[in-house]
């Protein structure tokens, strides 16, 4: 089982709250099983969203959990911090206040701060 590093919540906006977990992943099966790893504590399997993206041998993926966009912005920072073999959650608890572009902003914050505790900051 892949060791998943969680954060915990790191930031709130207007009643959201923004939490990142992180793993070393080769295969997709592998970023299935960090997130249904992380998808069993409770609080993150009622999380309003769960994105993601990775950097896989066979490629990019990434996932949106109905947050439009978000994947492409960790996908883009993990580009960037040249991370490959990782796959990066950032979870949202929708706070009830819409948060318009800021979101991505928060999405970014998130996935700096993994980025910045594994030392893989850009």
């Amino acid at each position: 089982m892949t060791a998943v590093t969680q954060l915990g919540v790191i930031l709130t906006d207007r009643g959201s709250k923004y939490a990142v977990s992180g793993a070393a992943v080769s295969t997709r099966a592998n970023v299935d099983a960090v997130l249904q790893q992380l998808k069993s504590d409770k609080a993150y399997a009622k999380a309003t969203h769960n994105t993601w993206a990775a950097m896989l041998p066979t490629g990019a993926l990434k996932a949106d959990d109905g947050e439009s966009g978000a994947g492409m912005v960790i996908l883009r920072m993990l580009e960037r911090a040249g991370l490959d073999n990782h796959v990066v959650i950032v979870t949202r608890w929708y706070g009830g206040k819409k948060l318009g572009g800021d979101r991505f902003r928060r999405v970014q914050d998130a996935t700096r701060a993994y980025l910045d505790h594994i030392g893989a900051g850009l």
